[in-house]
């Protein structure tokens, strides 16, 4: 049950953010948080050390605590692997919450996550047992990109990308309204009705997944500190068995054979068409309509690379490869040019440690390398993009 006290109290026992919930005999102490709130902090030290439990939960995977407990966490990220394992867009989307989280960190006089990060030192100055509860963030984000429509995946950009923007201050009175939930369900809330799908992905997986890891954790008294929008689907989901659920939120779904299909088709019909147009009209008619896809290409896919004021080198790169690797679905042109960007130009160790300032800005896009890699990555897939739109049309145009 939960103990219904004013959040002013003093007292654990007597705070509504604290929930104490019995299951299979074992205690369950529920910690709900704001992600921004030095209350939280303190209130998450208060629990722990008054009610010595076995075991601490936290709202954290592997990847989220490394970047809490180390100082420098940018700066061993390897851009190459990052690149090899096509997670750029996962990344970016990290750096994008972790700015919004930072910015609010930065009004309240809080940084985000610290009430987490106090839990575990708390904790482990009591030799209390850390369990780290929380999905992967790689396959929640995976999950979430693949449960949104083409059109809802432009709107979540945008979205995204416009909270960058957003400066609004914080008052208190609106981290009263924080602590109805966690940072990151804060900024999903705007995207509500419209993107029914991330919201199932971002909040009611998790909380499944919360619970059934809270569940294993070793011990009588079980303290979990989770963010304040968890709480009330963690509840629901500890009176229920969703253990068999974990298999599949806890996995990437596969690419649907359908866009496989789409994928090997198109350079299918390009390769056939300038057969055909060979057969048809002779070769060197088919060798022109190939210098036009070349430059269809090559063209936009290089003077996106010139916009996101690359290397030269990867500039030549973009013209290069847009028109090969437009051909195969299994890598695209924006990799390629990122990578040639980072050997060349690889980011400062400054630059790694401003990334969550300069990506607020406009300017701060092309100052910093880090995130110059990512223009290089996206403005030159994009100029290839639309390479596939124009040449394509004129050479199937010149089938007949």
């Amino acid at each position: 049950m939960t103990n219904p006290a004013p959040p002013e109290a003093a007292s654990p026992e007597t705070s509504a953010d604290v929930h104490y919930l019995d299951h299979a005999g074992r205690q369950i102490i529920l910690v709900g948080t704001a992600h921004v709130s030095r209350r939280s902090v303190d209130l998450v030290r208060q629990v722990i050390e008054t009610e010595r439990p076995d075991c601490v939960c936290v709202e954290l995977d592997s990847r989220r605590h490394d970047a809490l407990t180390r100082r420098k966490r940018w700066v061993t990220l390897n851009l190459k692997e990052i690149i090899y394992r096509k997670e750029l867009s996962t990344l970016i989307t990290n750096l994008v919450l972790a700015s919004y989280q930072k910015k609010l960190g930065d009004q309240l006089g809080v940084l985000p996550g610290t009430e987490l990060l106090e839990a575990s030192r708390v904790a482990e100055a009591n030799q209390i047992p850390v369990a780290l509860c929380d999905r992967d963030v790689r396959t929640t984000m995976r999950r979430a990109w693949h449960a949104a429509s083409l059109f809802k995946k432009s709107y979540l950009v945008a979205s995204l990308l416009t909270s960058l923007l957003d400066d609004t201050e914080i008052s208190e009175e609106k981290l009263a309204e924080l602590k109805q939930t966690d940072v990151l369900s804060e900024l999903m809330a705007e995207l509500g009705q419209a993107l029914p799908e991330l919201k199932e992905v971002l909040i009611d997986e998790r909380d499944t997944y919360l619970a059934e890891k809270i569940k294993a954790a070793t011990g009588n008294k079980i303290v979990a500190v989770v963010g304040a929008g968890h709480v009330a689907g963690i509840k629901r989901a500890m009176t229920e068995d969703r253990a068999a659920q974990l298999a599949e939120i806890d996995s990437i779904p596969p690419v649907s054979p359908i866009w496989k299909a789409i994928g090997w088709a198109i350079p299918a019909v390009i390769l056939g068409s300038l057969a055909m147009i060979a057969f048809r009209k002779g070769g060197a008619v088919a060798g022109h309509n190939l210098i036009y896809w070349i430059l269809a290409h090559g063209i936009p896919s290089a003077i996106g690379a010139l916009l996101a004021l690359a290397h030269p080198l990867t500039i030549l790169a973009a013209f290069v490869a847009a028109p090969i690797t437009s051909l195969t679905p299994l890598i695209g042109a924006g990799y390629v040019t990122a990578f040639v960007q980072v050997m060349l130009q690889p980011p400062l160790v400054s630059e790694f440690e401003t990334v969550l300032d300069d990506i607020v800005t406009f300017t701060g896009w092309w100052r910093n390398r880090l995130l110059r890699v990512f223009l290089t990555f996206f403005l030159p897939g994009f100029g290839s993009m639309i390479g596939t739109y124009i040449g394509g049309y004129a050479i199937i145009k010149n089938l007949f």
